[in-house]
């Protein structure tokens, strides 16, 4: 029987570490070379033309213009095939586009449209409030300055709260627990907020305080739940990773993730609808009765969602944890697995660095982005007291947000881009729009460069959300392996709104023209360090990453030699500690042929047990029948023929033939 050990390591076989020396990937065993079927089988399943030329050279392996070139060629056909997919679609119904999209990408980020939602509205009605009740939230003669200020900080400690204790419930438990434990507690939270009231003033903000906390909790941990569940979805549970994890697997998170934009944007248009409806009218004075409607309606509309949401995870969303539960069950884990924690902190100290790192300088510009609103609508319209004046400039700036969101998504797979430049891109551009105003402030916020001003302002939102903020949600769920991946992003994340948290506490003791001599350099620092310790993930296969972490974990890492340590997925720290030293692609192929012949013969046996037995079940055979016909005429033996040898017999013309391993 095959080498135990080859099953029992990683996600998804065939994949692992050869721990017998039963199946030398190096040895000479070519007594018998593949048919061409089979060739084009094997070439189909180990080197998918997505990623490997008809010479089973890898993409990061060509030179750069034979690269841009195939890059540009697998893309461009993808996308004809989509957008035919679409027509026949269009053509069938013309409105199933529109249930694909929310099937799709709406529902799986319903949870964060409706943190977003609320998360923001804390902000957008906050002049209301100020408008409304100057002795409480302006002037502090009737309210503790303290628990004023105190809804900054509260929510955003609930949110690191959130995103540390679920996110290791969620790799304890599983994803599907986690998102059901988010809806919920989102669900009381809204209640809370909706519901806040005391005997004083006073009481009514130490009761909203506590409300935000607690709702940010659920907040904190969509986060890490999400972005795994994402994840997760997109490579699928198979033995073979899908051309969907290749191509499009960072689309399906970031789809996900600007349902954020979204909430922020239905906040927005909700309040100011709530207003004209409550107020009969936008200009001042507003009173108290119609900001307590106001808000109070607004946080009662998400709750009725996020209900919804409850029953969803709960009755619809029953997988969301089979490939945690695959990875534990290779590893023989139940429970939380501390020894792949401890071996993450060890192996890949320098990628939790880069998460965690670039999170935080990114949340400095990102919350600092909306701290500066005030200044940036004053300067465009001085002595303006409406809060509406201030609403319509948010969701413009909220709109020039969502298409940086979409061109993220659209761009984040692309191998000739990617997930790193984007990243520096995005950080070059925010340190460019704070420092150029920095060092002559006067000039662009009360001077003839106000409208220079306002443009920096909007590019900023559009450069955050096409780099950083985008990049970030998704690097920190896809760089670390399965069984801490929930742990490392919200471990990521809460650093972030540490960063958040250094904004809002910051801002309170620094005037406005130091803060744009401050910020700035967080932009400059969050790209030298995506430049130096973040690896780029674009376009390489999750379950390689898998593959290396069952090495590593086994304790024989330097033997791995896939594409997973290839230069091209690695941080420049990483290459300068020699992590990708032993990639060899020659190798990883005869390995990878071997590691299929060890699951093979592990399937043949239990195949072989149940006929033995009086179970009558009939066997489930998922071998497509070149491989199995391989594998039976080289029993015992091994195939040296490398890839460069079998030079692409047929490997488009035969590939119906494979069936999904």
């Amino acid at each position: 029987m095959a080498d135990q050990s080859m099953r029992d390591y990683g996600l998804a076989a065939p994949h692992g570490p050869n721990m017998t020396g039963q199946h030398v990937a190096t040895q000479n065993i070519s007594d018998a070379d593949m048919s061409g079927g089979e060739s084009s089988v094997f070439r189909s399943l180990l080197l998918p033309d997505d990623s490997y030329d008809e010479n089973g050279t890898y993409w990061a392996d060509m030179p750069i213009g034979k690269r841009f070139a195939f890059v540009s060629k697998v893309d461009n056909a993808e996308a004809k095939k989509e957008l035919q997919s679409i027509g026949r679609m269009i053509k069938a119904d013309p409105l199933s586009p529109v249930s694909y999209y929310m099937r799709n990408m709406v529902i799986p980020g319903a949870g964060l449209l409706l943190e977003g939602y609320v998360l923001f509205s804390i902000g957008n009605v906050k002049p209301l409030l100020q408008a409304s009740f100057p002795g409480c939230w302006s002037k502090y003669t009737v309210c503790n300055k303290t628990w004023t200020q105190a809804i900054d900080y509260l929510e955003i400690c609930g949110i690191i709260v959130g995103q540390i204790l679920v996110g290791i419930l969620g790799d304890w438990l599983g994803r599907r627990w986690g998102l059901i434990q988010d809806a919920v507690i989102m669900f009381l939270g809204l209640l809370m907020l909706t519901a806040a009231w005391g005997t004083t003033l006073n009481g009514w903000v130490i009761c909203y305080v506590w409300s935000l906390f607690f709702y940010g909790i659920g907040v904190g941990g969509e986060y890490p739940m999400t972005a795994t569940s994402g994840m997760e979805n997109a490579v699928g549970a198979g033995k073979i990773s899908t051309r969907d994890d290749r191509l499009h697997r960072g689309r399906k998170v970031t789809s996900a993730f600007l349902m954020q934009g979204w909430g922020q944007w239905w906040n927005q248009v909700i309040l100011i609808i709530l207003l004209l409806i409550f107020h009969s009218g936008a200009s001042p004075p507003y009173s108290r009765v119609v900001a307590q409607w106001t808000y109070r309606v607004s946080f009662a509309i998400p709750a009725v969602g996020t209900l919804w949401l409850v029953y969803y995870r709960t009755y619809k969303m029953r997988s969301a944890s089979k490939v945690l539960q695959a990875a534990k069950a290779k590893q023989s884990v139940t429970g939380y697995d501390t020894k792949s924690l401890k071996m993450t902190f060890q192996y890949f100290g320098g990628r939790i660095f880069a998460t965690a790192g670039t999170w935080y300088a990114n949340d400095v510009f990102f919350y600092g982005n909306k701290l500066f609103q005030g200044e940036f609508i004053a300067a465009l319209n001085p002595g303006n007291k409406s809060v509406m004046t201030n609403w319509l400039w948010n969701l413009v700036n909220i709109a020039i947000s969502l298409v940086g969101y979409y061109l993220a998504s659209f761009l984040i797979d692309n191998k000739n881009y990617g997930r790193k430049w984007m990243m520096i891109v995005g950080f070059l551009g925010d340190f460019l729009c704070f420092v150029i105003p920095a060092f002559n402030y006067t000039y662009y916020a009360q001077g003839p460069g106000v409208h220079k001003f306002m443009a920096m302002y909007f590019l900023s939102s559009f450069f955050n959300q096409f780099g950083p903020n985008s990049v970030t949600f998704i690097a920190a769920a896809e760089v670390f392996p399965t069984p801490v991946r929930a742990s490392a992003h919200g471990f990521s994340a809460a650093w972030g709104k540490l960063g958040a948290l250094t904004a809002a506490v910051l801002y309170n003791y620094i005037d406005i023209p130091m803060r744009f001599l401050v910020v700035p350099w967080f932009g400059l620092a969050g790209a030298i360090i995506t430049y130096v310790w973040m690896p780029d993930t674009t376009g390489l296969d999750l379950k390689e990453q898998e593959r290396r972490w069952a090495f590593i974990r086994a304790g024989h890492g330097e033997d791995y030699h896939g594409v997973a340590i290839h230069p091209q997925h690695l941080s420049l720290w990483e290459r300068m500690m020699g992590v990708g030293k032993n990639y060899n692609a020659e190798e990883d192929y005869r390995q990878r042929v071997e590691e299929m012949r060890a699951d093979w013969e592990a399937s043949m046996a239990r195949r072989a047990e149940e006929k033995e037995s009086d179970d009558h079940e009939v066997f489930d055979d998922d071998w497509s029948q070149e491989v199995s016909g391989f594998f039976e005429r080289t029993n015992g033996k091994s195939n040296g023929t490398s890839f460069k040898q079998q030079n692409g017999d047929g490997i488009n013309g035969d590939a119906e033939k494979v069936r999904d391993l």
